[in-house]
């Protein structure tokens, strides 16, 4: 299916070595508040997953209570890569294991045409199937992206669940 535009969506998910309301998670709670209005306002950015009083802390997924999901969408992937490794978000990433536990795969792009806007739902399949096949059109990573140009590729046409 052909669009006009497309966007890359991303999710990273994190599961916490504690509630998000304990001291050991205290340090990311103070940055997360720096590191959001840094990303609202970095070139390229189109959205992010947060409820209607701006808490992106409150949204749950992958049927974990201590499972963080950051969803976002960018106009590139090199807006999303800057913002990612060239700000101040870089310093959040390096203390990630003071934080977090480590798990298998916690990052996953995908395209999507230009005003959608992904759910929760959706991340999860996108992170279950990159789990499952490795990256694709459908699910891929920094590391191996795949180009969509004008093109969107729909779950019907790869072949993957709606």
């Amino acid at each position: 299916m052909l669009r006009p535009e497309v966007h890359v969506a991303q999710v990273n998910i994190a599961l916490a070595r504690a509630p998000i309301d304990s001291d050991l998670l205290a340090g990311f709670v103070a940055l997360l508040d720096p590191v959001n209005a840094l990303a609202d306002q970095a070139p390229g950015f189109v959205w992010r997953l947060q409820t209607e009083d701006g808490n992106a802390m409150a949204v749950r997924g992958f049927d974990n209570d201590r499972m963080i999901v950051n969803l976002s969408v960018w106009e590139s992937i090199d807006h999303l890569a800057t913002f990612v490794y060239r700000s101040a978000h870089t310093d959040v990433m390096r203390r990630r294991r003071e934080w977090f536990e480590r798990i298998g795969v916690h990052l996953a792009l995908w395209w999507v045409p230009a005003g959608h806007v992904p759910t929760v739902a959706e991340a999860e399949q996108r992170v279950t199937h990159l789990q499952e096949h490795g990256p694709t059109p459908y699910a891929f990573t920094f590391k191996r992206r795949f180009l969509a140009g004008d093109r969107v590729e729909t779950d019907e046409e790869l072949g993957c669940p709606a």
